[in-house]
């Protein structure tokens, strides 16, 4: 089983119901993983998004291209909550989504592996890429990185937040 970086967007009032009811905050994203069809067909005006298995290359890379905001693990735990996977979610404000976004809007998905081969996140124990997948490609990467890009901009320009976790 592989472990899957997860991401729901939050709406300002949602955001605040979230962080003073956890609880709320995990019905909330059951009720919209239950509206998923699970193929990893994107849902159109989707508040939930997956990087799939390459979370732990995203985190890697973008501290490498300079990315202050804790994109891929959150910023702060959600109060309160409890394990949604491998820990509780954790949270990225409005104001954080506002700043990751412009940072990562200066990063172009080639941009964001230029200069990285598979052996080098490899060697970093870096996953998916350690594992027993030697088949990893950066392609799949910058794909991935240009999925979450898009889905940071969009929440960006909504002024949402989003909690974070990995499952």
């Amino acid at each position: 089983m592989s472990m899957i970086g997860q991401y729901a967007r939050l709406a300002p009032a949602e955001w605040e119901r979230a962080i003073q009811e956890p609880d709320w905050a995990w019905d909330f994203v059951e009720e919209h993983l239950a509206a998923d069809p699970g193929d990893g067909t994107p849902v159109a005006g989707g508040r939930l998004h997956s990087t799939g298995k390459m979370w732990h290359a995203l985190e890697y890379l973008l501290k490498l291209r300079g990315v202050e905001v804790n994109v891929v693990h959150g910023e702060e735990e959600l109060p309160g909550a409890d394990d949604w996977g491998y820990g509780p979610p954790r949270t990225i404000s409005p104001e954080q989504v506002q700043a990751a976004a412009r940072a990562m809007g200066a990063i172009t998905p080639e941009g964001l592996v230029e200069g990285v081969a598979p052996a080098e996140l490899a060697d970093a124990g870096i996953y998916p890429y350690s594992g027993s997948d030697p088949g990893e490609r950066l392609d799949d990467t910058a794909i991935a990185y240009q999925d979450l890009r898009a889905f940071f901009q969009t929440t960006a320009r909504l002024r949402q937040g989003l909690l974070v976790w990995i499952a």
